[in-house]
């Protein structure tokens, strides 16, 4: 698996959501790293990570995230903040390793469970059911043309004013040089698949979130603007201890890139706490 760390501190984790990587958290990581040792990872089989994971539910996931951090790099006890998908793979790690987690950052991610099924869960956009079909993305997204195409549309809908959230943006909220990143790394079709991957394990991510023990790891909730409502209901079965949840403002879904400084500044207090 590849990350990315810097800093010196005390361990904080960082994970992706899609369609991104380690570097969705470039503007905040000079913050963090400055009381912080970070490691941002990119997920398995996702971003720069290689290899062919044996399930891409979220609890298997974690259990890879596991053996890096715990095994390979060492870590007993660690911050660890997730986004997206990433978050449910958070989710996860809180669940079955709890005892190595000092405190959790959900960012803006819905659990499936038993608050909220995965066939509803995929109502919610039109990528959520587009990806979790079988072979019609990879298809259909099968160059770097199209990626690209795939990640403009699908980030400007879901930034801040988009039509996601019942705005008219049109304007993508990442550069070119942004963007060229992450289709950097999704126009390999085995990370591309992967990520579509994610998406058709939900069904299998509801049934294990369900069944999850729940945790009292202290939690944060951190939320795109007008989110928090419809969020946090479906933490509760299996994250026991949300102590704070925040609506970050001005923001949609990508919270560390639209409004990084309030992110930081939420994590850093929150990780800073007794």
């Amino acid at each position: 698996m590849h990350y990315v760390t810097g800093g010196k501190g005390p361990a904080l984790v960082l994970l992706h959501g899609w369609p991104q990587t380690w570097y969705q958290w470039r503007k905040i990581m000079p913050a963090l790293a400055r009381h912080h040792t970070v490691y941002a990872l990119d997920l398995p089989g996702l971003g720069d990570s290689k290899g062919n994971p044996a399930s891409f539910d979220k609890k298997t996931l974690a259990r890879y995230v596991h053996g890096l951090l715990r095994d390979r790099i060492g870590l007993d006890k660690f911050d660890l903040v997730a986004h997206d998908l990433g978050a449910g793979v958070g989710a996860q790690y809180v669940s079955q390793f709890p005892r190595q987690v000092n405190s959790y950052v959900h960012m803006d991610y819905p659990l499936p469970g038993r608050k909220l099924p995965a066939a509803q869960f995929r109502t919610f956009s039109w990528h959520m059911a587009f990806n979790s079909q079988q072979a019609i993305p990879e298809k259909l997204v099968d160059d770097r043309n199209d990626m690209r195409e795939y990640v403009t549309a699908f980030s400007t809908q879901v930034a801040y004013g988009g039509t996601a959230f019942g705005g008219t943006r049109t304007e993508p909220p990442f550069t070119e040089a942004e963007t060229d990143e992450y289709v950097r790394t999704y126009s390999r079709p085995d990370a591309r698949h992967a990520g579509f991957e994610l998406y058709r394990s939900l069904d299998k991510d509801e049934r294990d979130n369900a069944a999850a023990p729940p945790t009292h790891t202290p939690t944060l909730l951190l939320t795109a603007t007008g989110s928090l409502a419809a969020t946090r209901p479906t933490l509760t079965p299996m994250l026991r201890n949300v102590t704070r949840a925040v609506e970050i403002p001005k923001s949609g879904h990508w919270l560390a890139e639209e409004n990084p400084d309030a992110v930081a500044r939420e994590i850093l207090r929150f990780t800073a706490a007794p």
